[in-house]
């Protein structure tokens, strides 16, 4: 669970990240949409409730083959959200929330942390459960760009799966980086941890207190990252 060495960033040519839950704060904006939308409807269930039962109810969603895009993920777990809690839905609603993924925003120490990174001569790899369009309007928020892209749109599969693993180390093998100089950083056990574990990737968990999804399912509680950090800031100071 926790560090078994010192961490020494020199010793690596490339990070990769999870991207929301790592560098972007999505539970919030999440948690105040479901919040707001149950307690129109006299329900009341604090964040917490929301959050896990949203990310229990996304899971098998981002398991089915042909893969959704990311938007359409987000309005079929809402829709099995309203029949789960027995909620109506509008399609105003449904529609709003399958925009959200572009409109979180970041921590405060993410893009600070990763232009030290850069500035450091490594190269930014970027390995999120998302599509294409939402992750260009995070872009703009986060204004730091990645020298590997590799989003759930590109492979046609949503994390633990490994073609988005796969891809980034064949992207970084292309510029010369092999993958025992690739140290991947993630908040997500389930999506990212796991399957570092079993690719044999040098993997950083980074621990952000209070946040709740990705701790649970698919062998994430026995996954074991090399390094744990609560922010990216501490990664740096590592």
């Amino acid at each position: 669970m926790g560090p078994t060495r010192k961490l020494k960033l020199s010793d690596y040519a490339a990070t990769t990240f999870d991207v929301y839950g790592t560098i972007i704060d999505w539970e919030p904006e999440i948690a105040t949409f479901l919040r707001g939308w149950v307690e129109s409807q006299g329900l009341k269930k604090t964040d917490a409730e929301l959050l896990s039962i949203y990310d229990s109810l996304r899971q098998p969603i981002q398991s089915e083959r042909p893969a959704h895009r990311y938007p359409e993920v987000l309005r079929r777990t809402l829709d099995a959200m309203a029949a789960e809690l027995n909620c109506s839905l509008s399609s105003g609603v449904r529609e709003r929330f399958g925009a959200i993924a572009g409109t979180h925003s970041p921590f405060p120490d993410s893009r600070d942390a990763l232009l030290e990174l850069r500035r450091r001569g490594l190269k930014l790899g970027a390995l999120s459960n998302i599509d294409e369009a939402s992750f260009a309007r995070m872009l703009q928020t986060l204004g730091v760009s990645f020298d590997v892209v590799v989003t759930a749109e590109r492979v046609g599969a949503y994390k633990p799966d490994k073609p988005h693993f796969m891809a980034a180390l064949s992207d970084l093998l292309a510029m010369g980086i092999p993958p025992e100089k690739v140290l991947h950083v993630a908040q997500s056990r389930r999506a990212d941890i796991v399957p570092a574990n079993e690719l044999g990737l040098t993997c950083v968990w980074v621990n952000r207190q209070g946040h709740i999804f990705g701790r649970h399912g698919d062998g994430a509680e026995d996954s074991h990252a090399d390094f744990e950090v609560s922010s990216l800031a501490e990664l740096l100071e590592a």
